[in-house]
């Protein structure tokens, strides 16, 4: 199926109020994206261009810059959560368990959710077996966290037509790749119903920070005016929404733009109108309004 036979069209006026949990007005939905590039292939993102634009490999550089954010900026991250009180959704390729071992171990133990993110980070449609990967993925999370795996975003947020098919298959229950609300929506599958979570590709570094190249402030303020609008909206009425901030080691975990991380998610836990939730915790909140959307 097309996403838009996947996803019924529902204006905001076409949606019940919904009372968020505990009395919230916004749920925050802080995700973590940690990856394993591999120095045998291009790499996913680049900060440095090869010299006279031509494509090298290995990609020495570009594969540092990613490296020292799951050595260093991940644990700035984990530092700043811990600090909060605030427990974030891991997105995680399934091959880190392995490949970084500590990182996986520091966001289990900090009761972290993981959210399957490929296997390796590669573009959906160049993998071969999507299936096996996604199995695979699912497994490994399971194995390691004690936890089924009930989320997925795809690397890049990629999909082939048959992925929610595949991912239904497997037991997911959500994802981030159709960001089409401030709301879950439900996707049609043909193995049942599952949620678009609200993901985030503009309160997200990679955008704000790598392709637009922003400043540091930038992300923070755009979240900022996107938490100020929704608490608006709540207050008038319109019940309470989703909002995600997306964020990268190698990218937001560097010593120059960390800071104006943790003055944001310090203004946002100040807030007693806003909640800090999970994926299932939404699924499960969203599920239990009745909103057929």
């Amino acid at each position: 199926m097309r996403p838009v036979e996947r996803l019924r069209y529902t204006a905001p006026s076409d949606r019940p109020r919904h009372e968020g949990p505990g009395g919230a007005r916004l749920i925050v939905w802080p995700v973590v994206n940690v990856e394993n590039w591999l120095i045998e292939n291009p790499m996913p993102r680049q900060v440095l261009v090869a010299p006279t634009g031509a494509a090298l490999q290995p990609d020495v550089p570009n594969w540092a810059w990613h490296e020292y954010g799951m050595r260093v900026g991940f644990w700035r991250f984990h530092a700043l959560f811990s600090r909060l009180g605030i427990r974030p959704t891991l997105s995680v390729n399934g091959s880190v368990i392995d490949a970084y071992p500590r990182v996986a171990a520091a966001a289990r133990d900090a009761a972290w959710e993981f959210m399957g993110h490929g296997w390796f980070q590669v573009p959906t449609h160049r993998v071969e077996d999507q299936r096996g990967m996604i199995m695979r993925t699912a497994q490994a999370i399971l194995d390691f966290t004690g936890r089924p795996c009930t989320g997925w975003l795809g690397p890049g947020l990629t999909e082939t037509p048959e992925t929610p098919d595949l991912l239904a298959e497997a037991g997911v229950a959500w994802t981030g790749d159709f960001v089409v609300d401030d709301l879950p929506a439900r996707i049609a599958t043909a193995h049942g119903t599952m949620l678009a979570m609200p993901y985030s590709v503009e309160l997200n570094d990679i955008p704000v920070v790598m392709i637009q190249h922003h400043d540091e402030q930038e992300l923070p303020r755009r979240a900022r005016l996107q938490a100020a609008r929704l608490l608006r909206e709540a207050e008038e009425d319109a019940g309470c929404k989703v909002m995600c901030v997306a964020i990268h080691p190698y990218i937001t975990g560097v010593p120059h733009r960390i800071g104006a991380l943790e003055a944001l998610f310090q203004d946002l836990a100040a807030d007693p109108r806003i909640a800090f939730l999970q994926g299932d915790e939404i699924a499960a909140w969203y599920l239990s309004t009745g909103d057929q959307a």
